[in-house]
Protein backbone atom coordinates (compact mmCIF):
# COMPACT_ATOMS: atom_id res chain seq x y z
CA UNK A 1 0.00 0.00 0.00
CA UNK A 2 1.10 3.58 -0.66
CA UNK A 3 2.12 5.58 2.39
CA UNK A 4 1.43 9.21 3.14
CA UNK A 5 5.00 10.36 2.38
CA UNK A 6 7.18 10.08 -0.72
CA UNK A 7 9.59 7.16 -0.91
CA UNK A 8 13.10 8.65 -0.83
CA UNK A 9 15.58 5.93 0.19
CA UNK A 10 16.54 2.40 -0.83
CA UNK A 11 15.36 1.15 2.59
CA UNK A 12 11.94 2.65 1.93
CA UNK A 13 11.88 1.02 -1.50
CA UNK A 14 12.58 -2.30 0.20
CA UNK A 15 9.89 -1.71 2.83
CA UNK A 16 7.41 -0.95 0.04
CA UNK A 17 8.39 -4.20 -1.74
CA UNK A 18 9.64 -2.32 -4.79
CA UNK A 19 13.13 -3.86 -4.68
CA UNK A 20 14.59 -7.08 -3.27
CA UNK A 21 17.05 -7.38 -0.38
CA UNK A 22 19.89 -8.34 -2.70
CA UNK A 23 19.35 -5.11 -4.71
CA UNK A 24 19.78 -2.68 -1.82
CA UNK A 25 23.56 -2.23 -2.17
CA UNK A 26 23.41 -1.46 -5.90
CA UNK A 27 20.39 0.83 -5.53
CA UNK A 28 22.20 2.65 -2.72
CA UNK A 29 25.01 3.37 -5.19
CA UNK A 30 22.46 4.68 -7.71
CA UNK A 31 20.79 6.87 -5.07
CA UNK A 32 24.16 8.42 -4.16
CA UNK A 33 24.40 9.81 -7.68
CA UNK A 34 20.80 10.40 -8.78
CA UNK A 35 17.92 11.73 -6.70
CA UNK A 36 15.14 9.34 -5.67
CA UNK A 37 11.51 10.15 -4.90
CA UNK A 38 8.22 8.37 -5.58
CA UNK A 39 5.03 10.12 -4.50
CA UNK A 40 2.17 8.22 -2.82
CA UNK A 41 0.09 8.87 -5.95
CA UNK A 42 2.63 7.08 -8.13
CA UNK A 43 3.21 4.30 -5.61
CA UNK A 44 -0.52 3.61 -5.78
CA UNK A 45 -0.31 3.28 -9.57
CA UNK A 46 2.42 0.61 -9.44
CA UNK A 47 0.81 -2.80 -9.82
CA UNK A 48 3.85 -4.98 -10.60
CA UNK A 49 7.58 -4.48 -10.07
CA UNK A 50 8.27 -4.24 -13.81
CA UNK A 51 5.16 -2.40 -14.97
CA UNK A 52 5.25 0.89 -16.92
CA UNK A 53 4.99 3.06 -13.81
CA UNK A 54 7.56 1.15 -11.75
CA UNK A 55 10.06 1.27 -14.62
CA UNK A 56 9.86 5.06 -14.72
CA UNK A 57 10.42 5.72 -11.02
CA UNK A 58 12.06 2.74 -9.29
CA UNK A 59 15.85 2.91 -9.71
CA UNK A 60 17.76 -0.05 -11.15
CA UNK A 61 21.39 -1.07 -11.38
CA UNK A 62 21.22 -0.32 -15.13
CA UNK A 63 21.63 3.36 -14.26
CA UNK A 64 25.24 2.71 -13.29
CA UNK A 65 26.04 1.80 -16.92
CA UNK A 66 27.07 4.72 -19.10
CA UNK A 67 27.92 4.83 -22.80
CA UNK A 68 30.54 7.02 -24.52
CA UNK A 69 27.91 9.05 -26.39
CA UNK A 70 25.96 9.92 -23.24
CA UNK A 71 26.32 13.41 -21.75
CA UNK A 72 25.76 15.10 -18.41
CA UNK A 73 24.10 17.98 -20.29
CA UNK A 74 22.59 16.10 -23.24
CA UNK A 75 20.53 18.93 -24.73
CA UNK A 76 23.17 21.60 -24.20
CA UNK A 77 21.57 24.00 -21.71
CA UNK A 78 24.83 25.16 -20.11
CA UNK A 79 26.28 27.19 -23.01
CA UNK A 80 22.98 29.10 -23.30
CA UNK A 81 22.74 30.17 -19.65
CA UNK A 82 23.41 33.93 -19.53
CA UNK A 83 22.38 34.19 -15.85
CA UNK A 84 21.64 31.49 -13.30
CA UNK A 85 18.17 30.03 -13.78
CA UNK A 86 17.74 31.19 -17.39
CA UNK A 87 18.40 29.25 -20.59
CA UNK A 88 18.10 31.30 -23.80
CA UNK A 89 18.54 28.85 -26.63
CA UNK A 90 15.86 30.10 -29.05
CA UNK A 91 15.55 33.79 -29.97
CA UNK A 92 11.95 34.37 -28.87
CA UNK A 93 11.73 32.27 -25.70
CA UNK A 94 13.63 31.41 -22.55
CA UNK A 95 13.52 28.70 -19.95
CA UNK A 96 13.14 29.96 -16.40
CA UNK A 97 14.24 27.45 -13.75
CA UNK A 98 13.32 28.83 -10.33
CA UNK A 99 13.50 25.44 -8.61
CA UNK A 100 15.59 22.30 -9.15
CA UNK A 101 13.58 19.76 -7.17
CA UNK A 102 10.75 17.50 -8.29
CA UNK A 103 8.01 15.53 -6.55
CA UNK A 104 9.27 12.42 -8.39
CA UNK A 105 12.57 11.69 -10.09
CA UNK A 106 12.24 10.00 -13.46
CA UNK A 107 14.97 7.44 -14.03
CA UNK A 108 15.47 8.69 -17.60
CA UNK A 109 15.57 12.45 -16.84
CA UNK A 110 17.86 14.52 -19.06
CA UNK A 111 18.57 16.86 -16.12
CA UNK A 112 19.23 14.01 -13.68
CA UNK A 113 22.74 15.31 -12.93
CA UNK A 114 21.45 18.63 -11.58
CA UNK A 115 17.96 18.09 -10.13
CA UNK A 116 17.62 17.17 -6.47
CA UNK A 117 21.02 17.96 -4.92
CA UNK A 118 22.41 21.33 -3.91
CA UNK A 119 20.46 24.58 -3.83
CA UNK A 120 16.83 23.76 -4.50
CA UNK A 121 15.63 27.27 -5.39
CA UNK A 122 17.04 30.42 -6.88
CA UNK A 123 18.08 32.96 -4.29
CA UNK A 124 16.18 36.26 -4.31
CA UNK A 125 19.13 38.03 -5.92
CA UNK A 126 19.40 35.31 -8.60
CA UNK A 127 15.67 35.45 -9.34
CA UNK A 128 15.86 39.25 -9.60
CA UNK A 129 18.75 38.92 -12.06
CA UNK A 130 16.78 36.37 -14.11
CA UNK A 131 13.76 38.68 -14.31
CA UNK A 132 16.00 41.62 -15.20
CA UNK A 133 17.47 39.59 -18.05
CA UNK A 134 13.98 38.90 -19.40
CA UNK A 135 13.02 42.59 -19.07
CA UNK A 136 16.13 43.68 -20.95
CA UNK A 137 15.56 41.40 -23.95
CA UNK A 138 12.49 42.55 -25.89
CA UNK A 139 12.80 39.63 -28.32
CA UNK A 140 11.60 37.27 -25.55
CA UNK A 141 7.97 36.52 -26.40
CA UNK A 142 7.50 33.44 -24.20
CA UNK A 143 8.80 32.40 -20.78
CA UNK A 144 8.81 28.67 -20.04
CA UNK A 145 8.91 27.58 -16.41
CA UNK A 146 10.79 24.33 -15.95
CA UNK A 147 13.38 22.99 -13.56
CA UNK A 148 12.90 20.82 -11.53
CA UNK A 149 9.14 21.03 -11.46
CA UNK A 150 7.79 24.56 -11.05
CA UNK A 151 4.44 23.34 -9.71
CA UNK A 152 6.23 22.06 -6.61
CA UNK A 153 6.41 25.72 -5.60
CA UNK A 154 3.56 27.04 -3.48
CA UNK A 155 1.14 29.52 -5.05
CA UNK A 156 2.49 32.18 -2.69
CA UNK A 157 5.99 31.70 -4.10
CA UNK A 158 4.76 31.65 -7.69
CA UNK A 159 2.59 34.78 -7.47
CA UNK A 160 5.33 37.43 -7.28
CA UNK A 161 7.25 35.83 -10.16
CA UNK A 162 4.13 35.64 -12.30
CA UNK A 163 3.14 39.21 -11.46
CA UNK A 164 6.58 40.40 -12.47
CA UNK A 165 6.34 38.60 -15.81
CA UNK A 166 2.77 39.80 -16.33
CA UNK A 167 4.13 43.34 -16.08
CA UNK A 168 6.70 42.88 -18.88
CA UNK A 169 5.10 44.17 -22.06
CA UNK A 170 6.99 41.95 -24.52
CA UNK A 171 6.25 38.69 -22.66
CA UNK A 172 3.05 37.50 -24.31
CA UNK A 173 2.89 33.85 -23.19
CA UNK A 174 3.91 31.96 -20.05
CA UNK A 175 4.28 28.19 -20.17
CA UNK A 176 4.74 25.64 -17.38
CA UNK A 177 6.28 22.21 -17.90
CA UNK A 178 5.21 19.95 -15.07
CA UNK A 179 4.56 16.41 -13.92
CA UNK A 180 2.63 17.52 -10.83
CA UNK A 181 -0.95 17.18 -12.14
CA UNK A 182 -0.30 13.48 -12.72
CA UNK A 183 2.26 12.46 -10.08
CA UNK A 184 1.27 14.73 -7.18
CA UNK A 185 -2.23 15.93 -8.10
CA UNK A 186 -3.18 17.24 -4.64
CA UNK A 187 -0.85 20.17 -5.31
CA UNK A 188 -3.25 21.38 -8.00
CA UNK A 189 -5.63 23.54 -5.98
CA UNK A 190 -8.00 26.47 -6.50
CA UNK A 191 -5.25 28.62 -4.99
CA UNK A 192 -2.77 27.49 -7.65
CA UNK A 193 -5.29 28.09 -10.42
CA UNK A 194 -5.94 31.59 -9.06
CA UNK A 195 -2.19 32.31 -9.10
CA UNK A 196 -2.01 31.21 -12.76
CA UNK A 197 -4.92 33.41 -13.80
CA UNK A 198 -3.81 36.81 -15.10
CA UNK A 199 -3.78 38.90 -18.27
CA UNK A 200 -0.79 37.11 -19.79
CA UNK A 201 -2.06 33.70 -20.94
CA UNK A 202 -0.63 30.67 -19.15
CA UNK A 203 -0.28 27.30 -20.89
CA UNK A 204 0.52 24.08 -19.03
CA UNK A 205 2.49 21.22 -20.59
CA UNK A 206 1.80 18.01 -18.67
CA UNK A 207 4.50 15.34 -18.73
CA UNK A 208 3.10 11.81 -18.71
CA UNK A 209 4.29 8.64 -20.45
CA UNK A 210 1.68 5.94 -19.82
CA UNK A 211 -2.05 5.88 -19.17
CA UNK A 212 -1.45 3.79 -16.03
CA UNK A 213 -0.08 6.96 -14.39
CA UNK A 214 -3.40 8.76 -14.74
CA UNK A 215 -5.62 7.94 -11.76
CA UNK A 216 -8.65 9.69 -10.28
CA UNK A 217 -6.51 12.37 -8.65
CA UNK A 218 -4.85 13.23 -11.96
CA UNK A 219 -8.21 13.42 -13.70
CA UNK A 220 -9.46 15.80 -11.02
CA UNK A 221 -6.35 18.00 -11.31
CA UNK A 222 -6.57 18.14 -15.10
CA UNK A 223 -10.28 18.92 -14.92
CA UNK A 224 -9.61 21.78 -12.51
CA UNK A 225 -6.92 23.29 -14.73
CA UNK A 226 -8.84 22.88 -17.99
CA UNK A 227 -12.11 23.99 -16.43
CA UNK A 228 -10.41 27.21 -15.33
CA UNK A 229 -9.57 28.05 -18.93
CA UNK A 230 -5.89 27.02 -18.82
CA UNK A 231 -4.91 25.31 -22.11
CA UNK A 232 -3.29 21.92 -21.57
CA UNK A 233 -0.90 20.06 -23.87
CA UNK A 234 1.34 17.10 -23.11
CA UNK A 235 4.86 15.89 -23.60
CA UNK A 236 5.79 12.22 -23.58
CA UNK A 237 9.16 10.51 -23.76
CA UNK A 238 9.40 7.38 -25.87
CA UNK A 239 10.72 4.76 -23.44
CA UNK A 240 11.71 1.17 -24.04
CA UNK A 241 9.69 -1.14 -21.82
CA UNK A 242 7.21 1.61 -20.93
CA UNK A 243 5.39 2.85 -24.02
CA UNK A 244 7.30 1.53 -27.04
CA UNK A 245 4.31 -0.20 -28.60
CA UNK A 246 1.32 1.16 -30.57
CA UNK A 247 -1.24 0.04 -27.99
CA UNK A 248 0.41 1.92 -25.12
CA UNK A 249 0.78 5.13 -27.10
CA UNK A 250 -2.75 4.93 -28.47
CA UNK A 251 -4.21 4.38 -25.01
CA UNK A 252 -2.17 7.24 -23.51
CA UNK A 253 -3.05 9.78 -26.20
CA UNK A 254 -6.74 8.85 -26.17
CA UNK A 255 -6.76 9.16 -22.38
CA UNK A 256 -5.17 12.59 -22.59
CA UNK A 257 -7.66 13.87 -25.16
CA UNK A 258 -10.58 12.64 -23.05
CA UNK A 259 -9.08 14.67 -20.18
CA UNK A 260 -8.78 17.75 -22.43
CA UNK A 261 -5.02 17.52 -22.88
CA UNK A 262 -3.70 17.80 -26.45
CA UNK A 263 -0.68 15.55 -27.14
CA UNK A 264 2.10 17.95 -28.14
CA UNK A 265 5.52 16.28 -28.23
CA UNK A 266 6.68 12.67 -28.30
CA UNK A 267 10.38 13.01 -27.42
CA UNK A 268 13.06 10.63 -28.57
CA UNK A 269 15.09 9.65 -25.51
CA UNK A 270 17.94 12.04 -24.74
CA UNK A 271 21.54 10.89 -24.32
CA UNK A 272 21.50 11.33 -20.54
CA UNK A 273 24.10 9.35 -18.61
CA UNK A 274 22.88 5.96 -17.45
CA UNK A 275 19.70 5.86 -19.53
CA UNK A 276 20.62 3.60 -22.46
CA UNK A 277 18.24 0.89 -21.23
CA UNK A 278 15.34 3.27 -21.94
CA UNK A 279 16.25 4.41 -25.45
CA UNK A 280 14.73 3.06 -28.62
CA UNK A 281 16.25 3.67 -32.03
CA UNK A 282 14.91 6.52 -34.16
CA UNK A 283 13.81 3.95 -36.76
CA UNK A 284 11.72 2.20 -34.10
CA UNK A 285 10.25 5.53 -33.02
CA UNK A 286 9.34 6.45 -36.58
CA UNK A 287 7.59 3.13 -37.04
CA UNK A 288 5.59 3.73 -33.87
CA UNK A 289 4.64 7.24 -34.98
CA UNK A 290 3.59 5.86 -38.34
CA UNK A 291 1.45 3.21 -36.64
CA UNK A 292 -0.67 5.95 -35.04
CA UNK A 293 -1.46 7.71 -38.31
CA UNK A 294 -4.92 6.63 -39.38
CA UNK A 295 -5.27 4.53 -36.23
CA UNK A 296 -6.25 7.41 -33.94
CA UNK A 297 -7.77 10.85 -34.38
CA UNK A 298 -5.56 13.70 -35.50
CA UNK A 299 -6.21 15.24 -32.09
CA UNK A 300 -4.24 12.32 -30.61
CA UNK A 301 -1.13 12.85 -32.77
CA UNK A 302 1.93 14.47 -31.14
CA UNK A 303 5.01 15.53 -33.07
CA UNK A 304 7.87 13.04 -32.73
CA UNK A 305 10.96 15.15 -32.01
CA UNK A 306 14.68 14.88 -31.35
CA UNK A 307 16.50 17.45 -29.22
CA UNK A 308 19.83 17.58 -31.05
CA UNK A 309 22.73 17.13 -28.58
CA UNK A 310 24.84 20.22 -28.02
CA UNK A 311 22.03 22.76 -27.82
CA UNK A 312 21.09 22.77 -31.50
CA UNK A 313 17.34 22.62 -30.88
CA UNK A 314 14.41 20.29 -31.44
CA UNK A 315 13.52 18.96 -34.87
CA UNK A 316 10.63 16.76 -36.02
CA UNK A 317 11.86 13.30 -36.96
CA UNK A 318 8.57 11.55 -37.69
CA UNK A 319 7.95 9.31 -40.69
CA UNK A 320 7.49 10.82 -44.15
CA UNK A 321 4.75 9.91 -46.57
CA UNK A 322 5.92 11.70 -49.73
CA UNK A 323 8.21 9.33 -51.60
CA UNK A 324 10.06 11.75 -53.87
CA UNK A 325 8.94 10.00 -57.05
CA UNK A 326 5.52 11.50 -57.54
CA UNK A 327 3.87 9.13 -55.09
CA UNK A 328 2.52 9.36 -51.57
CA UNK A 329 1.86 6.55 -49.09
CA UNK A 330 -1.41 6.58 -47.16
CA UNK A 331 -1.74 5.61 -43.46
CA UNK A 332 -2.41 2.00 -44.44
CA UNK A 333 0.75 1.60 -46.51
CA UNK A 334 -0.80 1.88 -49.97
CA UNK A 335 1.05 4.02 -52.52
CA UNK A 336 -0.79 6.58 -54.69
CA UNK A 337 0.32 8.99 -57.40
CA UNK A 338 0.06 12.69 -56.75
CA UNK A 339 -1.43 14.48 -58.58
CA UNK A 340 -3.74 11.55 -59.30
CA UNK A 341 -3.64 10.13 -62.82
CA UNK A 342 -6.64 10.96 -64.98
CA UNK A 343 -8.03 9.15 -68.00
CA UNK A 344 -6.61 11.90 -70.24
CA UNK A 345 -3.03 11.28 -69.02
Amino acid sequence: MAGSRPIRTPKELLAQHLIQEDQVAAITDVAKRYALSITPAMRSRIVELDDPVARQFVPTEDELTSLPEEREDPIGDDPFTPVKGVTHRYPDRVLLKPVLVCPVYCRFCFRREVVGPGDSMLKESQLAAALDYIRSHPEIWEVIFTGGDPFIMSPDRLRPILRALDGIEHVKVIRFHTRVPVVDPDRVTEDLVEALTMDTPVWVVVHTNHSQEIGDGARRALRLLAGSGIPLVSQTVLLKGVNDNPEALEDLFRTLIVNRVKPYYLHHGDLAVGTSHFRTTITEGQALARSLRGRVSGLCQPTYVLDIPGGHGKVPIGPTYLNGNGTVTDPWGITHTYPPKTTED
